[in-house]
């Protein structure tokens, strides 16, 4: 969620926010593995491509509530979940559960009613069993 948050914020192109936001973390640590390097990369980089499927999906579920109206981290944990509701493999609740925790670290408590309910409906739409 960070390294859309740096290229959404900043303005840069997903390739240049995935390869500083390491650097810039962990200056003078040791960096993540490469492994976890290569999936945070991965699904940051899928998800701002499949923006035209995502936002749609957004907008249609959260009725008069348009996806670039929603604040930003709340914004970036949905659209980061139905990148993996709709690509990825794992289980639905497991990404649901894992997009709650992150709005509980990194939003309010209503954001994380709200971002439960939307992936829960985006989830019914989508309906791909897993």
């Amino acid at each position: 969620m960070q390294i859309l948050y740096q290229w959404d914020v900043g303005q840069i192109d997903i390739g240049r926010a995935v390869e500083t936001f390491f650097a810039l973390q962990w200056p003078d640590a040791a960096a993540p593995s490469d492994d976890l390097r290569r999936v945070a990369g991965a699904l940051a980089r899928d998800t701002v491509a499949r923006l035209e499927a995502i936002d749609p999906l957004i907008a249609g579920t959260a009725q008069r509530w348009r996806p670039e109206r929603m604040a930003i981290i709340d914004r970036l944990i949905l659209r980061m979940a139905i990148c993996e509701l709709m690509h990825g493999s794992e289980p639905h609740a497991v990404v649901i559960n894992e997009a709650l925790e992150l709005a509980r670290t990194f939003s309010t408590e209503d954001a994380v009613k709200f971002i439960n309910g939307m992936l829960d409906a985006v989830r019914k739409k989508i309906d791909v069993p897993r």
